[in-house]
């Protein structure tokens, strides 16, 4: 079964299918991870996303979907160097092959990923269309002109209201799908948790009376999630203690006023730089995202806690005078979370004091 993946700008790969056999278009992104292939494509913030993995081999330890959060939303395709068929890891219940058909993802493998990555990072954000059925270039050329991407998936996020029992502070989670871990962590802390999905209201969150206000990652354009802005900018101005990650913290600083824009080509991996300006540290973290916070636009009360390394973009930012800050990065991630636990335990300490 071959495969095509055909770029906006008229560039063509062509390699095997795997997956699901259909054709797909979406904007074409690359992620550094070595490992997590299968987190990376039932990620909610790759939705609408045809992912490319850097590492060369992928699927040689299966996939196991106990492990996985799966909400509804997964990536549209996935391109790859050398897909492994046959995995090796006594947890794997089924082979990366079978678990992209189950997900409907569209695969094409055998292709020259290095030189993809790079076509990726000279064009920047670009949308793409891949195949691994019976069609022509010239189809495929005209689905991709016709076909406008999506930035609102975060309406799409499938979260069911519930409460979490603990003694301790009563956090109220806005959870669009994809901050399971965090609130695990909430919870291993004993704190008393309500989680709320995307389009609740702050009337409706205020009447629990929370402590704090915690807000999770998602997918999609911030300023698409203009119900949740609103929400935030609620329990601002009721001086709530709020702890924001990825989107979050996107929409946390919108709600103070700053502004985010479109990066050229994100930031999607297991092993990007940050810095914290405070402790004058470096760590590294995982990161998946495509839009970042303008450094131009913070004003006066608010400063920037965390640079990345490689770009200097903000990875964090904080009030100067509220018990509000949120970070870029997946503090909740195993690899971040050696030096993050401390960003939830400042957020848990804020909302003590508030009582």
């Amino acid at each position: 079964m071959s495969g095509i993946v055909y770029l906006e700008d008229g560039s063509i790969y062509k390699g095997t299918g795997f997956g699901a056999i259909g054709t797909t278009v979406g904007e074409i992104v690359f992620n550094t991870s070595m490992i997590g292939y299968d987190e990376v494509l039932v990620d909610n913030s790759s939705a609408g996303q045809i992912v490319v993995m850097t590492y060369p081999i992928i699927g040689n330890y299966g996939v196991d979907k106990s492990e996985l959060n799966m909400n509804g939303l997964s990536a549209n395709g996935l391109v790859i160097k050398d897909l492994c068929e046959i995995p090796s890891n006594y947890q794997s219940e089924i082979s990366l092959d079978e678990f992209s058909k189950d997900m409907n993802i569209v695969g094409v493998t055998d292709i020259d990923t290095r030189s993809l990555t790079k076509k990726i990072r000279t064009l920047g954000s670009t949308k793409c269309v891949i195949s691994n059925e019976e069609i022509s270039e010239t189809e495929l050329k005209d689905l991709l002109e016709k076909t406008e991407l999506r930035e609102d998936y975060i309406k799409d996020c499938i979260v069911e209201k519930k409460h979490i029992e603990g003694r301790g502070v009563k956090i109220a989670t806005l959870d669009f799908g994809g901050t399971n871990k965090a609130i695990d962590i909430l919870a291993d802390k004993d704190c008393d948790i309500t989680v709320f999905p995307y389009g609740t209201t702050y009337e409706e969150i205020k009447e629990i009376n929370p402590d704090g206000l915690f807000v999770g990652s998602g997918p999609g354009n911030p300023k698409c999630a203009k119900d949740a802005i609103g929400v935030i900018e609620g329990f601002i101005k009721d001086k709530t203690p709020i702890f924001g990650i990825d989107l979050g913290h996107q929409l946390i600083a919108l709600a103070l006023g700053a502004e985010t824009e479109k990066m050229k080509f994100g930031h999607r991996g297991g092993n990007h730089g940050i810095k914290d300006l405070e402790k004058d540290q470096s760590y590294i973290v995982t990161q998946n995202h495509g839009f970042v916070v303008s450094a131009d636009s913070l004003g006066n009360d608010l400063e920037i806690t965390h640079i990345n390394l490689n770009d200097d973009t903000i990875e964090g930012i904080g009030h100067k005078t509220l018990p509000v800050f949120s970070v870029q990065f997946h503090p909740e991630a195993e690899c971040s979370y050696k030096y993050s636990e401390k960003l939830f335990d400042k957020f848990i300490d804020n909302c003590k004091e508030g009582k």
